[in-house]
């Protein structure tokens, strides 16, 4: 079992920055790939990014590539979500995701898939005013 809690959401500007952190428990966290979704209001929950166990192998959406950077910290069984010159349609609840790693699956194109992570966080919201 792997529990995720997120953390670091708010309101910011346009062009803005914030960046969002995901706390998971549980010694193996280093064996799982980590990702993280999003879902606007009327919208159903899309992928962001994902990364594998190490510092290694990030996959963005077209959306968020060179604005948002997934990074993750072992030590601290901590996901983060850089996330830079912020707009309004990047506003949403963020999740977080884990599942257990598996090359196989980490790079087929369907590991964007929400049914393809076993974990979620609560969410975390974030606002991009205009």
């Amino acid at each position: 079992q792997v529990q995720l809690v997120e953390s670091g959401g708010g309101l910011v500007q346009t062009g803005g920055s914030l960046r969002l952190s995901c706390a998971a428990s549980g010694r193996t966290f280093s064996r799982y790939a980590m990702g993280w979704f999003r879902q606007a209001p009327g919208k159903e929950r899309e992928f962001v990014a994902r990364i594998s166990t190490r510092n290694a192998g990030t996959v963005y959406a077209d959306s968020v590539k060179g604005r948002f950077t997934i990074s993750r910290d072992n030590a601290k069984n901590t996901v983060y979500l850089q996330m830079n010159s912020l707009k309004p349609e990047d506003t949403a609840v963020y999740y977080c995701a884990a599942r257990y790693y598996s090359g196989t699956w980490y790079y087929n194109p369907a590991a964007t898939e929400i049914s393809g992570f076993d974990y979620w966080g609560q969410g975390t919201q974030v606002t991009v005013s205009s």
